[in-house]
Order: C-alpha cells, then structure tokens, then sequence
C-alpha cells in the first residue's frame, strides 16, 4: 500500500527530539580504519539500505579521512542458516571473498522471530556458529570485525487491512535480546536499533511502507540511530549530507547492477557457456571501475571538495567485441508487409493498433494492460537483455489511446521513464504495478495527469537469475489478488508481515496489495510459466512457455511446505507447439458464438501465431481440444508475447518483434538483436459488432455494478478493479442493494451472486453470510468459487472446517476439487481434522485430478503433523 508521507523537514525535527530522548547509547563501540571495506549482509532491512543510503551518508561524511568502501550485499528475507541463491551465485557475486570485508554489518533475526519463543534456541544456536565462523574466517591474512545490528520494530500503521505488530514486537523484543547477549559473550559489537526506533515508530508519521519496511523518511531516522548507536554524537560534518547522499546512492546504484546482475545465471551460472564467458568479463570489469570511480567521488565529497556534474568513466575500459552467430539475413519487415504475411480464418480481420513507425518509445513491448477509460498501458523493454554499463536504462510504461475509435492509437503519453527491464504490469489503486527486478513496483499518480508521481519498491526477493524468467504475466484474480510468476533457475524469498515466503525453481506468486500477504499460489517445476488466465467462474489456466505446457491451475494450487514442489501434473490439452507466451479465453460478443469459451495460446519460436482450443468440462476439471488457429504468420520475426480482450471487444496482441529470442541460442550481446521495433494488433470478427466500450472511469458505484451482468470477463474484471478506488463502506451499501433487486429467475443469477461475492473479496470485506450463500448455490461453479473465496478467508470465517467438509462431500467433483485444495492451507491445531475431512472425500467418485490433489494435500498436512 502507497501512503502519504510528511515532509522529510517537519520528519526529521520530530525524530531528532525523539530520538534524543531514547536510550541510544552514546559510546562509540566501532573503530575503523582508514581504507576500511565494509559489507551489509542480512535480511530486506540491509538490502533497502542501498535505496536510502542514509546510513552511509552519514558515515563516510562522519569519518571523511577514512576513505571507506561500503557494499550492500543484504538478500530479501535472509536468515542465519537459510539464503538460498542461484546455481553458482555464491561462487560468484555474492562471496564475501570477492570483497574481503574489514567490517561486515549483519543484520538478522527479524525473519527468525516468526519461530517465536518455540524458535529461539535454534536462533541462538545458529548465531553462535554464525559468530564463530565469521570471527574465524580471514581475508586477506585477517579476520572481520563483525557486527551485529538488531531488527526494527514492526510499526502500526493503524490500519485495518494490516497487523498492529504486537506479537511480532514481542518476539522481536526476544530475539533482539538474545542478540545482545551473544554479542556480549563474544565480544563483538552489538548496534540494538529496536529500542531507540520505538519512539519514532509510534509517533503519527509513517516510517514503513507496510509496518516492517522503512520508507525515505524512516531510512533517515534509522541511519541516524545506527549511526550514533556505533559511534556516539554525529561530530560537524566538513560536508552537506544533501550533496553526499546522490553521490552515494549513484555508487550503490551501480554495485546493484553488478551484485544483483539480471541474467546471473547466464553470467556465472549453469548457461554460462558458450556465451557468457565471452563478454561478461569485460563488462563487469568495467562496471567495477565504475563503481571504483564513484567511490573517489564520494570521499572527495566528504571532504568537502567539489566534483565536476558529470562522472568521467574514460578509465574503464572497453567491452568485448561480440560477432553474431546467426550466418542468414535477418530481415525487419514493416507492419504493412508484416501485416502481409498474417493469415486468419474466415470472417476475421486484422488491424494494426499502433507500432515503431508512428510512436518510436513502443521498443521491445512484453505486456500489456487497459485502464478504466478504454487506454492501453504497454511496458517496454528497449534495456533488454539487461543493463549495459555506462548505458541508463530506460524502458518506459507507455499509455496509447485511440481517441477517435477508429481502431488505431494516435496518441502517446510516457507514464514511466528510466525503467530496468520491465517484464510485467498490471493497473490498479491509483497507478502500476510492475516488474522492476529483483522488486516489485508501485508508480503512482498522485495528481491524475497520466504521470508517475511516486516510485516504491513494494516487495523485494525475486530472482534475477534470468531476465527471460523473471517475475512476469502479471493478472488480478477475480477477488483482487494480484498473480505473477516466474520460472526456474529462480530462487526467490520475499519479507511480508506475516512472515517470509519462498519458492525455488519456478512458482506463481499471490499478493493482496490491501493486506500485504503474499503467498506461493503455486510451487511446481515449471520451466518458464508466462502466462495465466481466468474464466468467467475463477477457475485459472497457466500456461509454461518453454515447453509449451497447459495446466489447470485448481489442482496444483494447494499449499505446499517450502522448499516441497508439488509432483507433475497432466495438461489439459496436448501440446502441439512450443514456446508460448500469454493466454486468454473468448469472451466478447463481437468474436462469433462458436467462438466462445476457447482458449487462445501465443506461440512465438516455429509456428508464429495464435492457437485455439475448444474448451470443455471434464470431471473435476477441463479438457481442451485443437481447432483452427486464430492467427498464423509467417514472418519469422513476429513474437505474439501478450493478449487480451480490450474494451471495445477486439482480440490486442503484443509484439514483441525481434528477429532473434532465446538466451542459449545467441549471445545475449548479438549485435543481430533487434532493440527499436514493437507492434500492438488487433483482430475483430467481421461478422459481429464491436462491443460499445463501457463508461468505467467516472462512474458511480450503481453504474460499476450494473456493469458485473455484462458477458464480457474483461468488462467485469476492470469494473471489480474500479470499484476499488471506492469506498468499502459505500460500495458495500450499495451492494446490498443491488443483491436486493437481482431477479432470481434470471439465468445469470448464480453467476450475479458470485461477482457480489468478489467484490467483497476486492476490498476485503468479509461477508460469511453471502459467502455461505455462494457456497450452497445451485450452480457447482458458484459453489467451487465460493469454495476458493473461504481458502483464502479461512482464518476470518467462524467453522471454516466445517464448512468445507460439506464442500468435500458436494456432489460435484469440481467443489469437492477446490475443497480438497483449501484443506491444504491449515496448519497447527487443525491438521488433524483437515487431514480427517480430506479423507471424506474418498468415499466419491475420484478422476486423475481429484486423486492428484488428494495426494498433494496428504502430503503438505503429513509435513505439518510431524513437523508439529
């Protein structure tokens, strides 16, 4: 959640008087000297550091003689005996002999104290190695000075979407203490930042994006406090923190490029040959230079010298000449004689939306996303495959509307500038959420005029083994979580309040930005799942590029126990191509009847073009068959990566356009890799009339609900994501309303009921009454919606189990499916009995899906029980 913040003056004047009136201990406890090389490890607390480098700030203008090196190397989520990399990551980038550190700032045991008081033994344990190995090990001829900083607290920010953090504060309280002791026992010095942020954190300005991750102002008031903590009361400075601080961040900016390099897998991992061992040396040499150069900076500014505007980097060497491999012509056509080569069945047509020609930013587009009034919100990726040293990147989030309908953009607006290989986005709550590596990103438009006001990393952890895997297909869920994935190669591990969340090797991720959980929606062995759509009942489809794989989302969706994968699952539908990118389902009165309900597949590499499939029930899930494609091409650099329904009805398609894809193939730096071209299309069915574009923005709460009875999916999925801008209170009322007036005779009524049920989901109402309703409904898909909905508000419903054994034993296999799946989710106290009503459901008739779910929620309540 993005909230306002005060003015960082009127901030700091607070905090200075709060901070000096808490029990910071004043007496410098670290001595350094000069040339010292310093190095962050630890949880999300170290790792933001490198965004608000306020700490070094203060330190290098404290100590401005020293000239000291200082590398942030904090991980998302961290922990003493868990940090799980990448293949070779640690052999690599991340060793601490790449560094050979004078001082090393360890910053852990807020992860750890989810364990609570039960935890806390194994904590110590685990530090006492810790402390042992670290004091142990030397560089160059000598060991560490190690130092152990305590978390922060958890602060409320009064919400109630989010917790008050007070269990959270005792068990930090625990954990920080026995921090301290250890220290104490050996002798190494201790930084105790919980008790002098209590004061600050309690006050009425918010200094965490989300009660446990600092914001700008909170990293101001932290530094401050680690800063004296260390070393005492800050002397006069011979420099302007306000001048530092830029020269600082910069620095940290580029060791970010080379510590979290997107493609490390390439770079150093297991596909580091035959391409990767020949260019990255010169550019990490140089990017390493570079970084080298900002250091000087830094100290010259500390000393109060002045450094010229611009960094000279003329020192730095050059990079390697790559030759391309591919021996034939590559050819770049232009959307006419492209639009040439596309081929359709009868009664459809295709238009071009917009291209390179008329808007030179639509450069190497991957997704896309329409807003309430009718726009097409596109990222861009010209960076891709990933920074170039001495390059800023700058992919863009474009906004391109057709302003006078008729079928083509004519206008451009850039949302977003200076981005790092953007792979995802989606629109909501007031701006974009997007894929910034390792990240994910909030931009938000404050004032409405269509710019990114403010940028906040929201969620940290995600892999950058491979930029081609990485978090991406972003799509909200009909109850308003947010879905995105990643694929293999990947081990990723995100902080949350509620406490870390990992996967490796490929998973879909669930985030509810109101209430910060996220959670692992899936944890399979894919190898690079880009793409996932829903119907028109909540039941989802995720689509595994690389291997042109086809799942049905219920049956592996169940909760696993990290690091358990869930076993390999049958597709819905044989494959016929291979890769593919982005799926969706008809569902638009302007495509023909016999049209609807199929499932539309991208593939990009071999067969070009968009593949159809009949869909059909199957048992407790789906089954889909091959029709005529939608769309074939043969031009060999058309790359369909997303698709989706736009308001008026027509088929848009995203192209990425490259004559060149794949990471194996050719070297990331082929010179043949085509960077300036990127085309959206559009297909219509001539045979129908396009869909009159429904007034979303700016309507009032009665005309959004009014528009859940529209057939159209992506209608109702932008009328759910608007009525989010509403107020909780007034929608609700106005809901009770609408359910009033709904006619039970209409056809659609289950269906009407279910979206009423969503919309309580989307702003995280809880509503037992109407979930009950859903749950008994006389149409099985209301029921197995409904069944889904009680999954994830499990811990809020009165007799969750007991509902759901009603649901084992419903009559229709794909309820009892989604029932088997919830039981997944339970833990401690009720593993027992979840485990008991699991077993209810073998007295039903069972299919290959419902034994496969059976099986795998068996198996994560078995770990549960013997772990408990």
């Amino acid at each position: 959640m993005i909230r306002p913040t005060c003015t960082a003056a009127l901030l700091l004047g607070l905090c200075m008087s709060l901070i000096h009136s808490s029990s910071v201990e004043a007496a410098a406890k670290l001595e350094l000297k000069k040339g010292d090389k310093i190095v962050y490890i630890g949880n999300t607390l170290a790792e933001r550091m490198q965004y608000f480098p306020h700490f070094e700030t203060r330190l290098q203008a404290r100590f401005p003689q020293l000239n000291l090196t200082v590398r942030d190397l904090g991980w998302s989520a961290d922990e003493l005996d868990l940090r799980p990399r990448s293949k070779d990551f640690n052999d690599h980038a991340t060793r601490l002999d790449d560094h050979k550190p004078d001082v090393i700032m360890a910053f852990f045991g807020f992860n750890e104290s989810f364990a609570g008081k039960e935890g806390l033994a194994k904590f110590e344990s685990e530090l006492e190695k810790f402390i042992d190995h670290t004091k142990s090990t030397k560089y160059d001829g000598k060991s560490p000075t190690l130092v152990l900083v305590s978390p922060i607290p958890h602060e409320d920010l009064h919400s109630r979407f989010l917790p008050d953090g007070k269990a959270n504060n005792d068990n930090i309280a625990l954990y920080t203490e026995s921090m301290k002791k250890l220290a104490d026992k050996h002798n190494v010095v201790f930084a105790d930042v919980y008790a002098p942020m209590l004061d600050p954190m309690a006050g009425n300005d918010d200094l965490t994006i989300n009660g446990i991750h600092l914001n700008d102002e909170g990293y101001q008031v932290f530094g401050k406090v680690l800063d004296e903590a260390l070393f005492g009361p800050a002397p006069a400075y011979k420099c302007d923190l306000a001048t530092l601080y830029p020269e600082v961040k910069e620095k940290d900016l580029q060791f970010f490029y080379d510590h979290r390099a997107v493609n490390g897998y390439y770079i150093y991992g297991g596909r580091k040959n035959p391409f990767g061992v020949v260019n990255f040396p010169a550019e990490f040499a140089k990017l390493r230079k570079m970084i080298e150069n900002r250091d000087q900076r830094i100290w010259k500014v500390a000393n109060g010298e002045t450094v010229p505007a611009e960094i000279d980097d003329s020192n730095t060497g050059d990079f390697t000449q790559v030759e391309t491999n591919v021996n034939r012509p590559v050819d770049i056509f232009s959307p006419e004689a492209e639009a040439k080569t596309f081929k359709l069945p009868e009664g459809y047509e295709i238009n071009l939306f917009a291209s390179e020609v008329e808007f030179p930013d639509l450069e190497n587009p991957v997704q896309m996303a329409f807003d309430s009034k009718g726009r097409l919100w596109v990222t861009t990726m010209e960076s891709y495959p990933m920074y170039l040293p001495g390059t800023p990147p700058d992919d863009k989030v474009l906004i391109l509307e057709d302003t006078d309908k008729d079928g083509k953009a004519d206008k451009q607006i850039v949302f977003a500038d200076g981005l790092h290989v953007p792979t995802g986005i989606e629109l909501g709550d007031g701006g974009a959420y997007v894929a910034q590596q390792p990240n994910l990103m909030f931009l938000a438009d404050k004032d409405g005029d269509d710019k990114a006001d403010e940028r906040s990393l929201i969620l940290h952890g995600f892999d950058t083994a491979d930029s081609h895997h990485s978090i991406s297909a972003f799509t909200w869920g009909p109850g308003g979580d947010l879905y995105f994935q990643e694929g293999t190669f990947h081990h990723s591990q995100v902080e949350t309040p509620y406490g870390p969340e990992r996967v490796a090797n490929a998973g879909i991720f669930r985030y509810e930005p109101s209430t910060e959980k996220l959670d692992i929606f899936v944890s399979y062995g894919f190898a690079n799942p880009w793409g996932h759509t829903f119907d028109d009942w909540g039941q989802n489809f995720v689509a595994d590029a690389s291997g042109g794989a086809n799942y049905f989302g219920a049956a592996f969706s169940g909760d696993v126990v990290y690091p358990q994968k869930h076993g390999r699952l049958k597709q819905f539908l044989t494959k016929q191509w291979r890769p593919t990118a982005g799926c969706e389902i008809v569902s638009s009165r302007n495509f023909p009847e016999s049209a609807q309900g199929n499932y539309l597949l991208n593939n990009c590499i071999g067969f070009q073009g968009i593949l159809q499939y009949k869909m059909k029930d199957e048992g407790s899930g789906f089954h889909a068959d091959p029709v005529d494609p939608l769309l074939v091409s043969e031009d060999t650099s058309f790359r369909p990566v997303d698709i989706q329904f736009g308001p008026d009805g027509a088929l848009y398609i995203v192209d990425w356009y490259n004559p060149l894809v794949g990471h194996m193939q050719h070297s990331l730096r082929d010179p043949k890799r085509d960077k300036h071209h990127g085309r959206i299309w559009r297909i219509r069915y001539t045979g129908n009339d396009l869909v009159k574009e429904p007034k979303i923005a700016d309507a009032s709460v009665p005309e959004l609900l009014d528009l859940l009875k529209e057939p159209e999916y992506r209608t109702r999925y932008r009328v759910r994501r608007e009525l989010r801008s509403h107020d909780g209170k007034e929608v609700s009322a106005a809901l009770e309303g609408w359910l009033a007036e709904l006619d039970k005779n209409d056809p659609n009524y289950s269906h009407h009921l279910l979206e009423a049920l969503w919309v309580k989901q989307n702003l995280d109402l809880v509503d037992a009454d109407l979930l009950k309703r859903v749950l008994t409904d006389g149409d099985f898909r209301a029921r197995a919606a409904a069944t889904r909905v009680l999954c994830y508000w499990r811990d809020r419903v009165p007799g969750a189990l007991d509902l759901l054994e009603v649901q084992v034993n419903d009559e229709n296999p794909r309820v009892r499916l989604e029932a088997i799946r919830a039981l997944s989710f339970f833990d401690g106290s009720d593993v027992e009995r979840a485990q008991e009503i699991a077993l209810q459901s073998l007295v039903h008739d069972q299919d290959e899906y419902l034994e496969y779910t059976f099986k795998e929620t068996l198996e994560t309540l078995d770990k549960r029980a013997k772990k408990d």
